[in-house]
């Protein structure tokens, strides 16, 4: 049986319990959640990488325009190229979920 994602709030809350001296309010949480998600947003859409310690390596690949077809008309178009997410995770995560 597959184990749920965490929710935003489920997160927020493991956050703030994993802090030792509760230096950071569920509120304050959520601010930089929201922020490195913006940060990171950001950083990608322009072309950069950000990488997250423990985490893996989160960047931009350009995927070159191609044809493609729809399947249910049989009408071929060309796809513009364009810049795709791609996330390389870190050696220390990927050793922890092999048990």
């Amino acid at each position: 049986m597959a184990i749920k994602p965490l929710t935003k709030a489920e997160l927020i809350a493991a956050v703030t319990d994993s802090l030792e001296d509760g230096s950071l309010g569920p509120k304050n949480v959520d601010q930089v959640i929201m922020a490195l998600s913006s940060v990171v947003t950001e950083t990608v859409a322009g072309g950069g990488a950000v990488t997250l310690p423990g985490i893996g390596k989160i960047e931009g690949r350009q995927k070159p325009a191609r044809t493609v077809r729809n399947p249910q008309t049989g009408q071929s178009f060309v796809k513009e190229a364009h810049l795709a997410p791609r996330m390389v995770f870190a050696k220390a995560l990927k050793t922890a979920c092999d048990g």
